[in-house]
């Protein structure tokens, strides 16, 4: 359809001559001049903008430049020659890892498996993590005195602080097995004295179990994790109006009811973004914590993609690394990462109208 005078021009009926309508003379003086305003502004903020300099940097080389390296996995990996002067091997990489065979049959089979136990791992912690901020965010809500609430909440955020490494060590302190140094782990005797494992268990040491790993790993990630992750969600419950509350008692809703009618639907849209962005992270395992708290033993429940992809890629092993392999492992993640996260965006904006974008 063609634009006609008429359409962005009004006649004056005592001149008898077209004048330009008043809001169409605003837009136009906007779209002219629109790089004036954002210097402007950029001018006028400028110290804003400067913060941002620092994060643009991480982003540009830690995101987005060492994305021009991922084209390792479509080439032959020469260890001395630049990724651009690799010979182009197309997809042979993903094809070993799906479907390879002969001596590459094991290989497949074990990227397999670390796809399976990465998925279980992020679901479970999904499933499992994923509620406690929200069960922590309520109980720190009907905590009345400050003071406590304060000593409860730096409790909890304490983990959070720690680096993995003193985590992990932490965790390995607790459930050792008896043939340590030191013996048996405070937790390992607890257990043991409750009966909720064996002796034989106990004394060879809950991290050589491959069928306990999986509860180790998430119940140390809740510890780490929870209390930190509260934050977003308690800040949304104390944005709630008082006169909510209000009106709820007035109705006779006990402190249940408050938080089933009042409390939940308030922060439903900040938890569908909160879910969202965690489904985006769900193959995204905390692979340093996996690295440090398993072993050949557990292999089978523990190794995850990321893992895997260091004991292919790992330029220390003499004629066994492949890093090609190991890139097209990782990328495979990323990709199913990526619509999950998708996935997830579509349903929830179609199913509550609250979504990332």
């Amino acid at each position: 359809m063609k634009a006609k005078a008429s359409d962005f021009l009004k006649y004056d009926e005592e001149k008898k001559t077209y004048k330009m309508d008043a809001e169409q003379a605003v837009r136009d003086d906007v779209e002219k001049h629109y790089w004036l305003h954002v210097v402007r502004t950029i001018a006028k903020d400028w110290r804003l903008y400067v913060m941002l300099i620092p994060m643009i940097l991480v982003f540009l080389f830690w995101r987005y430049l060492p994305m021009y390296e991922l084209l390792g996995c479509f080439k032959l990996y020469k260890e001395s020659t630049p990724v651009a002067d690799r010979l182009f091997i197309g997809f042979s990489s993903f094809k070993t890892l799906f479907m390879g065979s002969g001596p590459s049959a094991s290989l497949s089979l074990d990227f397999w498996r670390a796809m399976r136990n990465t998925f279980l791992l992020s679901f479970y912690g999904l499933l499992f993590g994923f509620p406690m901020p929200i069960i922590l965010a309520l109980f720190f809500n009907e905590v009345r005195s400050n003071i406590a609430r304060s000593v409860y909440q730096v409790m909890t955020y304490l983990p959070k602080f720690m680096s993995t490494v003193v985590m992990t060590s932490l965790t390995i302190m607790l459930i050792r097995s008896s043939s340590t140094f030191n013996g048996m782990g405070v937790i390992s005797q607890l257990l043991y004295h409750l009966g909720w494992i064996s002796e034989e268990v106990a004394n060879g040491g809950l991290l050589n179990q491959p069928g306990l790993f999986r509860a180790i790993y998430q119940i140390t990630g809740i510890w780490e994790g929870a209390g930190y992750d509260s934050i977003v969600f308690f800040a949304a419950i104390i944005a709630i109006s008082p006169t909510s509350y209000e009106a709820a008692q007035i109705d006779g809703a006990g402190k249940m009811a408050q938080m089933r009618y009042v409390v939940l639907p308030s922060i439903l849209s900040t938890v569908v973004i909160m879910l969202i962005t965690r489904i985006g992270h769900l193959l995204s395992v905390g692979y340093e914590k996996v690295l440090l708290l398993y072993n050949t033993n557990t292999y089978v429940t523990a190794d995850v993609v990321s893992t895997f992809a260091q004991r292919v890629g790992g330029v220390g092993q003499a004629g066994n690394s492949n890093p090609g392999l190991a890139m097209a492992a990782e990328m495979m993640n990323n990709i199913v990462g990526m619509l999950l996260v998708i996935g997830a965006n579509t349903i929830a904006r179609k199913a509550s109208n609250t979504s990332l974008y």
